[in-house]
């Protein structure tokens, strides 16, 4: 049976009454869905960003070492050739 047929009056009429409730219900848990899924796309979003920020951090501490790295050893080398 449809649910026009069950929620319907002795006389055979709709409840009116029933099916806003019905559509009240169904549009509340429609804003629900549509709220769940932007959070979760703003979360993957968050978390795609905070993990290439994490990436170019350590990108950029490795290129800082190395060239401290470079520096010492050029004047490590520098000094052991002027002995």
């Amino acid at each position: 049976m449809s649910t026009t047929m069950e929620n319907s009056t002795r006389d055979g009429q709709p409840d009116l009454r029933q099916q806003v409730e019905e559509l009240k219900q169904a549009q509340a848990v429609q804003a629900a869905t549509q709220a769940g899924a932007q959070a979760t796309q703003a979360a993957a979003t968050a978390g795609a960003q905070a993990a290439q920020a994490a990436a170019t951090a350590g990108l950029a501490a490795a290129v800082v070492a190395g060239a401290a790295g470079l520096v010492v050893g050029m004047l490590l080398g520098s000094l052991f050739t002027r002995s």
